[in-house]
């Protein structure tokens, strides 16, 4: 996917199926932020190939969007377990117990490693890019009403 580079920005564009925007902020070649506001940021600009691609994803076009580089401004403990939800393929899901499992550094029996991996999920900067909706006990950076929606477009509920 070829996307702009050099400058940041701040992009927005209405998704009917969302009831709301889809906005992204993005600083060179990096995806920072991925957020669902009722009203865009008054400087955004809607034409960029990412959101052609979320359009097309919320319309059923499968995408794993793996080829779009983010830039995680998350502590490391944040950022290890976001990787490893990263690997939740589209149409798949998993729990939090699998992506504690997944994660480096954590073991699946403490109650600790279950409530780092909650709390990165939580805080997730770039919800659908790192697809959080796809871990089905846990929380989304995303609102509620729009995880659901994520989730059944990839037929997960």
């Amino acid at each position: 996917m070829e996307q702009p580079t050099g400058d940041a920005g701040i992009y927005a564009r209405e998704s009917e199926y969302l009831d709301r925007y889809v906005q992204f902020g993005e600083a060179g070649d990096r995806t920072i932020s991925v957020s669902f506001p009722t009203q865009p940021e008054a400087d955004s600009s809607e034409d960029h190939p990412l959101l052609d691609r979320i359009e097309a994803y919320l319309g059923g076009d499968e995408d794993n969007f793996e080829d779009v580089t983010v830039g995680l401004t998350v502590p490391t403990k944040q950022r290890t377990v976001l990787e490893a939800v990263d690997q939740i393929p589209y149409g798949e899901e998993g729990s939090v117990e699998q992506v504690v499992m997944m994660t480096q550094g954590l073991g699946a029996d403490e109650e600790d490693d279950q409530r780092q991996v909650r709390e990165a999920l939580a805080a997730n900067p770039v919800p659908l890019l790192i697809p959080d909706h796809r871990v089905r006990d846990g929380p989304s950076g995303a609102p509620p009403e729009v995880e659901q929606k994520l989730q059944s477009v990839e037929g997960l509920y």
